[in-house]
C-alpha cells in the first residue's frame, strides 16, 4: 500500500487569507495515486501545500477535533485551550462557522445541564447520530456525551459519566463509537491515572478501565517542536513541561479492535471491543489481553483504514504519518510551516481523510502563557485508495 519517492515532488498552490513560507520538505512515503482536487478557488494569497494535500478550509476559529458526515457535512469542536465560542461548529463553505447543532446548544448562559459546555471529541456515528463528548472543564460540570441526530434535527440521547468513572481531574478528550455493539469508549488522558472509559449507549452505564496501566499512561518524554519544548504556565508557579496520557484512540473498520496509546508515549497499544465491554474480566484479566501493535511518535489524533493502517498526528515534527499493519511507523506529509499539530482525522465520502492544524502548541496553554497562533487554522483532506468508515 505505502511505496516510497525517490524524489520530493512539488508544492500545489492553493488560496486563502495568509501566506506560508516555504515548506522544507515534502512527502517521504505515500500511496502510488492522487486526485488534485483545491476546493478553495479565490482569495487574497496562496498557501503552498505538500503534493497530495487539499485544502478544505481556512478560518479563524481554533478548531479541536472534527468529524465528517455521509453528505459531507464537516462538524468541528472549538478547542477549549482558547475559550471559543461556539462550543461545536460547522464548516460553511471555506471560511465560516456556524454553530452546531444550533445557538441555543451553545449558549453559555443557559442553565440547562444538558447544554454544551466545553467539547473536543466529535464523532458521527453509523446510525446518523453525531456524538459530543463534553468534559464540563469550563463549568466544573459532570461530563457527558451528547448525541445528536443529524436527519431529525433533534437531541438523541445524553449520558452523564459522573464519579466515580470520571474524576475531578479527568480530562475526557476523544471517543470511539460503535454502534455495533453499541459502545462508546473515551480516553482520559490525566497522567498516571489515565484511563479508558467504556460507556454502554443502550443503558448508560460506564466504567474506568486499564487505570494506570502502560498502555494509557504517559512516558517520560518531552514533547519538542521546531526545538522548543512544550510548556505549561499554571497561574502560580514555575512553568512545567507536560505528561499527558491515553489520547490517539479509533477503532478498525470491523469494529474487532481499539487502538490506542498515550500522546506523551511511543508505542500504540490494541485491545479487543469484546474484552473492553466484558464486566466480568477483572482488571488483571483485562490487561492481560491488551497488545503492544506497534511504535509512533508523540501524538494526538488517530484513525484506522480499511486495511489497518493507523493514521497518526506526529506532532513533534510538523507531520502526519501512519502506522503499518506490521506495526512500523512511517511518516507521509512533513512541513515545518504548514503542519503545526495536526490534530485529529475523519474520514469522509470518496475515500477522503480529513484533519485539522490548529497551532495549539502556540497557544497559551501550551506555550508558557503566550498566545503566538497566526490565523487561519486550517482543515485539509488528502485521498486513501483504502476508504474507511464515514466519520471516524
Amino acid at each position: 500500500m505505502f511505496a516510497p519517492f525517490s524524489t520530493p515532488k512539488t508544492s500545489r498552490t492553493l488560496k486563502t487569507q495568509k501566506r506560508f513560507p516555504m515548506h522544507k520538505s515534502l512527502v517521504a512515503v505515500f500511496f502510488l495515486s492522487f486526485a488534485a482536487r483545491p476546493v478553495l478557488a479565490e482569495s487574497p494569497s496562496p498557501i503552498l501545500l505538500p503534493e497530495g494535500l487539499e485544502l478544505v478550509a481556512a478560518v479563524d476559529a481554533p478548531f479541536g477535533n472534527l468529524t465528517v458526515t455521509n453528505d459531507r457535512r464537516i462538524i468541528v469542536s472549538l478547542h477549549q485551550h482558547f475559550q471559543p465560542e461556539p462550543r461545536v461548529a460547522e464548516i460553511i463553505g471555506t471560511d465560516k462557522i456556524r454553530p452546531f447543532p444550533n445557538e441555543e446548544w451553545n449558549d453559555p448562559d443557559q442553565s440547562d445541564p444538558e447544554r454544551l459546555d466545553t467539547v473536543l471529541g466529535v464523532q458521527f456515528d453509523t446510525k446518523g447520530v453525531v456524538w459530543m463528548l463534553d468534559n464540563g472543564m469550563r463549568s466544573g460540570i459532570t461530563p457527558k456525551l451528547v448525541g445528536w441526530h443529524l436527519d431529525e434535527d433533534r437531541l438523541y440521547q445524553v449520558i452523564e459519566i459522573p464519579e466515580p468513572v470520571s474524576h475531578p481531574r479527568s480530562f475526557f478528550n476523544d471517543l470511539a463509537v460503535d454502534r455495533e455493539s453499541d459502545h462508546i469508549f473515551i480516553a482520559d488522558p490525566m497522567g498516571d491515572r489515565s484511563a479508558l472509559v467504556v460507556v454502554d449507549v443502550s443503558s448508560g452505564n460506564a466504567r474506568r478501565v486499564l487505570e494506570g496501566h502502560v498502555s494509557v499512561v504517559p512516558e517520560d518524554i518531552d514533547l519538542v517542536i521546531n526545538q522548543r519544548p512544550a510548556e505549561i504556565r499554571p497561574p502560580e508557579g514555575e512553568p512545567f513541561r507536560p505528561r499527558v496520557g491515553v489520547n490517539p484512540i479509533a477503532l478498525d473498520a470491523a469494529n474487532e479492535w481499539l487502538y490506542f496509546g498515550p500522546m506523551h508515549g511511543t508505542a500504540i497499544y490494541r485491545a479487543r471491543t469484546r474484552d473492553l465491554i466484558d464486566a466480568s474480566l477483572s482488571a488483571d484479566e483485562l490487561a492481560e489481553r491488551v497488545e503492544r501493535f506497534g511504535n509512533k511518535p508523540i501524538s494526538d489524533g488517530s484513525s484506522v483504514n480499511n486495511a489497518g493502517y493507523i493514521y497518526i498526528t506526529d506532532i513533534g515534527n510538523n507531520a502526519i504519518g501512519a502506522v503499518t499493519p506490521q506495526g512500523s511507523y512511517r511518516q507521509l506529509f512533513q512541513d515545518d510551516n504548514l503542519l503545526l499539530w495536526p490534530d485529529a482525522f475523519a474520514f469522509g465520502p470518496d475515500n477522503f481523510v480529513y484533519v485539522v492544524v490548529n497551532q495549539l502548541h502556540l497557544g497559551p496553554v501550551l506555550n508558557a502563557g503566550n498566545d503566538v497562533t497566526e490565523p487561519p487554522f486550517l482543515i485539509l483532506r488528502f485521498h486513501d485508495p483504502e476508504g474507511g468508515v464515514i466519520g471516524r
